[in-house]
């Protein structure tokens, strides 16, 4: 006993170097975190957040983004969650090229995804068209931001739901089908259960991403306006000191969606523990 109570000061004292290394990289990568967030916020001195965000421009941008995104998500997690207990559990041909359409909307870049969903939706496609006609108009309209926020941020919700499905005992989904629960029982009863956490981080970064998302909806439906659309046009016609009303409101948002994360991914159960 005496031997090992030795060593473990001269193992510490080996380890703490490399932690110190360790920490100052990882401080540097924090301040350049947390800098710009301190002097933006610095500027809120300079204007009248509660003036700016009761002007009916903000006030509707504000209220597009919270009807919009929360579709979106909905959209995006009732068709992501199926999709990725398929992909956790099943194997077959296509699957790895099923994975790369999962994860391409988040390779490419928002402008360019933008562009894709008009060579498909635009007025002038068949399904544009179409909808037109039946007075459903896919873009600019709150359906075409729907449309461009399901694209770029519902694949937030499939990987992470994957993974969760992915770290479930597949024994225990056995179990319930050998006590005669069907393939559906099953999944309601014991795989959804044991994913929830998974699946409430995934849709949490789903909304997180939707609400925030400005290429794909600037290039679908540049109108009505959005929180960033908003801001984009109050950045070029009053700079910097224009956009903080409406950027501290989306940054509110942001922490609200952090902390949910954190709440919800972030803090280890009983069993963990």
């Amino acid at each position: 006993m005496s031997l090992i109570n030795a060593t473990r000061p001269a193992t510490k004292s080996r380890r703490l170097p490399p932690l110190l290394i360790f920490g100052l990289f990882g401080g540097i990568l924090l301040i350049y975190f947390a800098l710009p967030f301190a002097v933006f916020l610095s500027r809120t001195g300079s204007v009248s957040i509660v003036e700016a965000l009761s002007q009916v421009a903000s006030r509707t941008a504000i209220r597009n983004s919270l009807l919009t995104a929360p579709a979106a998500t909905a959209i995006a997690t009732v068709l992501g969650v199926p999709l990725a207990y398929v992909l956790a559990r099943e194997t077959f041909p296509g699957k790895r090229l099923i994975e790369a359409l999962v994860v391409l909307p988040l390779v490419v870049p928002p402008v360019v995804g933008g562009a894709m969903l008009l060579s498909v939706v635009g007025r002038f496609t068949p399904i544009g068209a179409a909808a037109a006609r039946l007075g459903i108009p896919l873009t600019d309209s709150l359906i075409g931001i729907v449309l461009a926020q399901t694209f770029v941020a519902a694949p937030f919700v499939v990987i992470t739901a994957r993974a969760g499905f992915g770290a479930v005992d597949e024994r225990l989904e056995q179990a319930s089908r050998s006590l005669g629960y069907g393939p559906i029982a099953t999944f309601r009863r014991v795989s959804l259960p044991l994913t929830s956490r998974a699946i409430v981080a995934g849709v949490v970064l789903t909304f997180a991403r939707a609400i925030g998302e400005f290429g794909a909806t600037m290039m679908v439906a540049y109108n009505p306006r959005t929180i960033p659309t908003r801001i984009w046009v109050d950045f070029i016609a009053g700079g910097i000191d224009a956009i903080v009303p409406l950027a501290l409101a989306l940054l509110a948002v942001t922490f609200i969606v952090v902390a949910t994360v954190q709440r919800f991914a972030g803090v280890p159960t009983a069993v963990e523990k």
